[in-house]
């Protein structure tokens, strides 16, 4: 049964993971991830309703877990904020030949914003869906949408020529 969903929104879901994850690696558990949930928690899917939103919503509260657990984590003690920066500066975002520049802008926007712009830009939700999986209002959608674009307009418009 499971396999019939892996096979018509498995590719969609990965592209989510690589977005919201900059190394394949972390996407793939990811990705695995979610879909382990989806198995153990298939009996709460409402067939009257779409299974896509009910899946990304699953993938989003996934990846949070898994950024809370890594932010308590002993072994990285993030106390002064440059640790954490440095060791996110050594993660390598996901390369893409003309909009790399883009994609390094966007993984360094802080996490509310990023989400934002991944459910909203790259994942093509719009706004209700977006504020749904977010678990926040369709005004804050747009605040957080309008901050990310001018940190990513002053963040770009030194480094490449791509305008929004």
């Amino acid at each position: 049964m499971i396999d019939q969903y892996i096979r018509r929104h498995g590719r969609r879901l990965y592209g989510l993971c690589r977005s919201l994850c900059p190394h394949p690696f972390d996407a793939d558990d990811l990705y695995q991830e979610t879909w382990l949930r989806v198995v153990r928690h298939i009996s709460q899917y409402d067939p009257a309703r779409e299974f896509e939103p009910w899946l990304t919503q699953i993938c989003v509260n996934t990846y949070r877990s898994t950024l809370r657990r890594l932010t308590r984590s002993p072994l990285l003690d993030f106390s002064s904020g440059g640790d954490k920066d440095r060791l996110l500066d050594s993660v390598p975002a996901p390369e893409e030949k003309d909009y790399s520049p883009l994609y390094e802008a966007v993984g360094k926007l802080p996490e509310k914003l990023r989400l934002a712009v991944v459910l909203f830009y790259f994942q093509g939700e719009d706004l209700a869906s977006t504020a749904r999986l977010l678990k926040i209002p369709v005004g804050t959608v747009k605040s957080r949408l309008n901050k990310a674009r001018k940190l990513l307009k002053e963040a770009l418009s030194d480094d490449t020529e791509l305008r929004f």
